[in-house]
């Protein structure tokens, strides 16, 4: 087997290139691995390293050295490849999808992570993209994408990073008209913003559906009607905490295999994190699946559903 190692200088609040490095070495030559380093030099980078790897058809375990941006890109690169297994040694700024884990800080140790179990998860396909964590449309994209022009700042890491956000773009408005098919059905009407999640966390510590499973072959979304200013700061505690069901006059929830949105005009679309936009957004739930491993002994399921 090889060890892969994709690091990306661009994650978190500053490049950790000089310490990932050393403890790689490290901890590979201790093992006597076999193993390849490489550093990202662009936006994409990451994606055609992984699918590089993926493509020589041997046994592989891809590590994205970096955040939720940097482990989007490998799984879009490796997904669909049965022979490559992914993982993340965290370092970003949000480091939301490991979260989902009941010990996540373990995704920061090398050394726990060369002692691993695996699960295969689901992805979405978005477009013509695929997302391993969450993908949102409206406000909620706006914020969840900006949060890179915060990350970097003194004292704006994580969550302040998305306070800083949403309250910049709340002021820039709030909702817009969609036309959403779903289930066989048409919802015509003004959304605050459609949460289509895979995984359970993201925007630095939200959990808008706690039960939501990566391997149920299912999608979990969240349709929120038009709400005003002032209401804003009456639901964001609950939608973070996952209590939308007590938001069910604004918030709809519906689980699906895939979900069409038609925009007025481009609409931003948050993709783990990453932006992108479209008038006409379609996900579903991928054909593609990613083997993800993970520090052995963790679990991932949610609570109502862990066994033992």
């Amino acid at each position: 087997m090889k060890h892969i190692f994709i690091i990306n200088p661009a994650a978190g609040s500053r490049d950790q290139t000089q310490e990932y490095a050393p403890m790689i070495r490290r901890c590979c030559n201790t093992r006597d691995l076999d193993f390849e380093i490489h550093i990202s030099k662009c936006p994409g980078d990451c994606m055609r390293l992984a699918r590089q790897a993926a493509e020589t058809g041997e046994e592989v375990r891809i590590y994205a050295c970096g955040g939720d941006g940097t482990l989007n890109e490998v799984a879009a690169g490796a997904a669909g490849y049965p022979n490559a297994a992914i993982t993340v040694l965290s370092s970003g700024s949000g480091n939301d999808f490991v979260k989902l884990f009941s010990e996540p800080a373990a995704f920061f140790d090398l050394e726990r992570l060369m002692d691993a179990e695996e699960v295969t998860f689901d992805m979405i396909r978005c477009n013509d993209d695929l997302s391993i964590n969450i993908c949102s449309v409206g406000l909620d994209a706006r914020i969840g994408t900006d949060v890179s022009n915060y990350k970097r700042l003194p004292l704006l890491h994580g969550f302040r990073a998305y306070a800083a956000s949403t309250v910049v773009n709340v002021f820039k408005g709030i909702s817009e008209h969609y036309r959403v098919e779903v289930e066989g059905e048409v919802i015509d009407d003004r959304f605050t913003f459609v949460c289509v999640c895979n995984g359970r966390f993201y925007g630095g510590g939200f959990n808008p559906i706690p039960e939501a499973d990566p391997t149920d072959g299912k999608l979990d979304v969240l349709l929120v009607k038009h709400i005003s200013r002032a209401q804003v700061p009456l639901i964001i505690g609950k939608y973070k905490n996952g209590r939308y069901r007590e938001l069910s006059r604004i918030a709809r929830y519906i689980k699906t295999d895939s979900i069409k949105i038609i925009c007025d005009k481009p609409t931003a679309i948050n993709l783990d994190g990453e932006l992108r936009t479209a008038e006409t957004v379609e996900m579903r739930v991928a054909q593609e699946k990613i083997r993800f491993f993970y520090p052995r002994g963790l679990t991932w399921q949610a609570k109502e559903t862990q066994t033992v």
